[in-house]
């Protein structure tokens, strides 16, 4: 599976840091726990970072990384896992508990979840501490990316 992040170019030269997660957290992971988000398409991972963007200035200061996952390597939350708060805005700390509990696990390389923003597509929730991950690297593209202007309107 191709999996794709978006990041800002500034960090291009680590594009699979989990630091920001592990900073900030996430709807997957608490403040404190390493994780790196990716999305099974190009369009959901402009779209997942459209939606955190606070000033339109910034469009054309990303780039677009681009890896291969085995299949095998993901696992995938259930539907009928899903808390009834899980699309809740800001993120509850039930996914972040699902989350830290599947990083901790170390069970695969990747947790396929829904996204909140397109539920019919996925987000890649991929583990750092995974043994496999070192192998993402080798397979990872990185280009830049520019979105439509027209965005910002």
């Amino acid at each position: 599976m191709r999996a794709y992040r978006l990041i800002k170019a500034k960090y291009a030269d680590n594009p699979l840091d989990p630091q920001g997660a592990k900073l900030y957290g996430g709807r997957w992971n608490s403040k404190g726990v390493a994780a790196v988000y990716a999305s099974d398409s190009i369009a959901l991972a402009a779209l997942e970072k459209l939606v955190h963007l606070h000033r339109n200035d910034v469009l054309n200061h990303f780039v677009l990384c681009e890896m291969t996952l085995k299949d095998d390597a993901i696992m995938t939350l259930a539907e009928d896992a899903l808390p009834k708060d899980w699309r809740d805005d800001p993120p509850p700390s039930s996914t972040m508990a699902i989350g830290d509990e599947w990083l901790a696990s170390d069970e695969s390389l990747a947790l396929a979840v829904p996204s909140t923003v397109v539920p019919q597509q996925f987000n890649l929730i991929i583990n750092p501490n995974h043994p496999g991950f070192g192998k993402l690297e080798k397979s990872l593209t990185v280009e830049s990316f520019v979105f439509d202007c027209r965005l910002a309107k």
